[in-house]
């Protein structure tokens, strides 16, 4: 969903369920990242990188990574030109999970600091932390909190209705449903007489009536909203409140650029998050449709007027630029990070990143032991930078001194 929450936004709010295809992260894969939006983890299903999340630990990893002995954080790549200010941020958001846990030492001189200068953030950080590089390579997309218009009565360009989560929708342990799945796993069923079944499809939910009062938004921003997990909504007389993941239909999330890219509609370069908007703006009604029906995973929300500032998985507040969501089975909420990126794929996307990031998100596309999405934000600027990241990733552990 989450989504991401950065430094200010409330991170429900997005991603975080669905990711691009690798809009992850961004660009629909709708790139990757904007694969998926990111959820609470354990048994229960894994939301898009963005959703509401509930105060849970993360699972430790289930296998160790293959590191190398820990260096100063001078051997980094990209750390002399590394903003300090952003390393700032991430050693902060990690300090806010559980009083910063291996950190807490740390945590505990920060308190008390007041710096000035970025080469006396840098020199302190390098007399408390060290770096442990782990082997591999993956990818690094991205994902951002949108804000997009609504309004209270539907029309032919806000004719999309934000679903809340209905009542017949129910997790159900994978013995019970019909076919059987893999018991001791939840998953989003609905009753049918006796029997438990799979949840109904994008296409199935989408045609069935809306019943009682709600907003409307054109289909396209909902589809993006459903990929980042929450948003902001903004009505004809400024109100202005949010719309956070509360569930999904349990469905695999399907990228829908692929199917762009096979039926000739766009060239695999121009997958990015805004033109693949653009291209659901320009063709909306059914055609548009029927092309986001491919992505069968359905994302409902709830309206929440007072919760402004989008939360991880982790249950604190993202930092913009400075979090990221990671596969839980292979990294703790509330660690820090450094993020080497480059060889980026989408057009107009930044050549590389380097800057120091804290774990403290997931996303339902989000899996692997070399796969970051780094939260961007909120508003349409971070979106146009989220929807370029598709970069090759190398990551280094980030671990107290001593």
């Amino acid at each position: 969903m989450s989504l991401t929450g950065r430094a200010g936004a409330q991170a429900a709010v997005w991603r975080r369920a669905f990711a691009y295809g690798c809009v992850s992260a961004a660009a629909l894969t709708l790139v990757a990242c904007v694969e998926t939006p990111k959820p609470p983890v354990g048994p229960t299903p894994v939301p898009p990188t963005g959703t509401q999340p509930q105060p849970v630990p993360a699972p430790l990893p289930t296998e160790p990574l293959p590191t190398r002995p820990s260096q100063s954080l001078s051997v980094l790549p990209g750390w002399d030109e590394t903003d300090p200010f952003i390393a700032l941020e991430a050693v902060r958001g990690a300090c806010a999970y559980r009083q910063g846990r291996q950190y807490a030492k740390v945590c505990g001189e920060l308190k008390a600091k007041a710096f000035e200068q970025p080469d006396e953030i840098k020199g302190w950080l390098e007399t408390r932390f060290r770096v442990q590089r782990i082997e591999g390579e993956g990818l690094l997309t991205a994902y951002f909190v949108p804000e997009y218009a609504a309004t209270t009565t539907p029309s032919a360009e806000f004719s999309q209705p934000v679903r809340t989560k209905p009542a017949d929708l129910v997790l159900v342990d994978g013995a019970l449903l019909t076919p059987p799945q893999p018991a001791g796993k939840r998953f989003a069923a609905r009753r049918v007489g006796e029997l438990y079944v799979p949840y109904y499809t994008r296409a199935e939910i989408e045609a069935q009536p809306v019943t009682g009062p709600a907003y409307y938004m054109r289909p396209e921003d909902y589809f993006f909203m459903q990929i980042q997990g929450s948003g902001y909504l903004t009505l004809d007389d400024g109100t202005r409140f949010m719309a956070a993941y509360a569930a999904d239909n349990g469905l695999p999330f399907v990228g829908i650029a692929k199917t762009l890219t096979e039926r000739g509609l766009l060239k695999k370069e121009q997958t990015s998050g805004e033109n693949i908007r653009r291209w659901l703006a320009d063709n909306r009604g059914p055609v548009a449709q029927e092309v986001m029906n491919q992505n069968p995973r359905y994302a409902f929300f709830s309206i929440d007027m007072t919760k402004m500032e989008p939360l991880g998985a982790a249950a604190v507040p993202l930092p913009a630029g400075a979090a990221i969501a990671v596969d839980p089975s292979f990294h703790s909420y509330g660690d820090l990070y450094w993020v080497d990126a480059d060889a980026g794929t989408l057009s107009g996307a930044f050549p590389t990143y380097h800057r120091m990031v804290a774990a403290l998100d997931t996303g339902g596309a989000i899996r692997g032991q070399i796969r970051a999405d780094l939260y961007m934000g909120h508003g349409d600027r971070a979106g146009r930078e989220a929807g370029r990241v598709k970069h090759k990733l190398r990551l280094w552990r980030i671990v107290p001194a001593e």
